[in-house]
């Protein structure tokens, strides 16, 4: 890494927090018991888990659905009228859905006073790679037409790696001005040293779940392709970039590296590590300081690079 690519990169480990660790393992308890309830139904108990998010006050929600687009609006009171973030929802591929996500969507309007508009796209077994991919880059696009000529891009775990994905196809009219992600799944060839760690221990997933999931996705498509596992084609000249994780994550590995990558080639980039936390904690707003305080940062950095 050079001396240039060092004075942009700038990696925060965050301690964990009083309590937290006790707190944390409620919530999660919480989430498998609410899971167990949809045995039958796994797209049903991860909405279940994603909609406890609590969902801001004065925001309005409002549903769009177009042959470009569909998903939901967290508008605030007053927003920006130039700016907007897409937001694109996690889920390993196979699960997730933008009504579900309007708790931690709506968080993210009311700290950024912005327009969020969270999509929809095909979901895995019934459409696979590079389905989810080609739909972001539609709605990206038609978001792009609407009239806003900045875009933030937010995505957690695999909606964090399509965002990364989408920076390698050009926009017309807009600018992608910064891009959050939480915990981004950004390589399905699973090479990282936290994957293939022994001593990782991750409460949310096992190394086989997420090698299921890739396979699943992928049907037999190269999971080098950088549509896929944006690690393996990270463009010469990225829009800022933050990058939230936990210290206790198999992919914890998907995001140094990145980050590493991304800094190396001049790009200004904001890692935290937020020790003890689990995969896409900033869910657990209103619950865990820590994830409160992420989507403060969250916030505090895409207001920061709106030109």
């Amino acid at each position: 890494m050079n001396v240039a690519s060092l004075k942009k990169f700038v990696q925060t480990n965050h301690a964990l927090r009083d309590g937290e660790r006790d707190r944390q393992r409620a919530l999660l308890q919480r989430n498998a018991r609410l899971m167990t309830e949809f045995a039958e139904d796994m797209r049903g108990g991860y909405a279940a888990v994603a909609a406890l998010t609590p969902q801001a006050t004065e925001i309005t929600f409002s549903e769009e659905s177009t042959a470009q687009a569909s998903g939901w609006w967290s508008i605030p009171e007053r927003p920006s009228r130039d700016r907007a973030i897409l937001f694109i929802h996690g889920g390993g591929y196979h699960l997730g859905d933008a009504s579900s996500y309007r708790g931690l969507t709506s968080q993210l309007a009311m700290r950024t006073n912005c327009s969020v508009f969270s999509a929809d796209y095909p979901l895995s077994p019934e459409h696979r790679f590079p389905a989810a991919f080609e739909a972001i880059v539609q709605a990206r696009n038609w978001l792009s037409a609407q009239g806003f000529s900045q875009i933030a891009l937010v995505g957690d775990s695999a909606g964090g790696g399509l965002a990364l994905a989408t920076l390698s196809e050009p926009l017309s009219n807009s600018t992608v001005a910064s891009v959050v992600v939480f915990s981004p799944w950004t390589d399905l060839a699973l090479t990282g040293a936290s994957f293939n760690d022994i001593e990782t221990q991750d409460p949310i997933f096992t190394p086989s779940m997420l090698a299921d999931l890739a396979k699943s996705y992928l049907h037999g498509a190269d999971p080098k392709d950088r549509r896929a596992s944006p690690i393996y084609g990270i463009p010469d000249h990225l829009p800022p970039l933050a990058i939230q994780v936990g210290s206790d994550e198999l992919l914890l590995d998907d995001s140094r590296r990145y980050a590493k990558l991304a800094a190396e080639r001049g790009g200004i980039v904001a890692l935290d590590i937020f020790a003890g936390m689990h995969h896409v904690f900033q869910r657990d707003a209103g619950a865990l300081e820590t994830a409160s305080l992420a989507l403060d940062l969250a916030a505090q950095f895409i207001n920061g690079h709106w030109t």
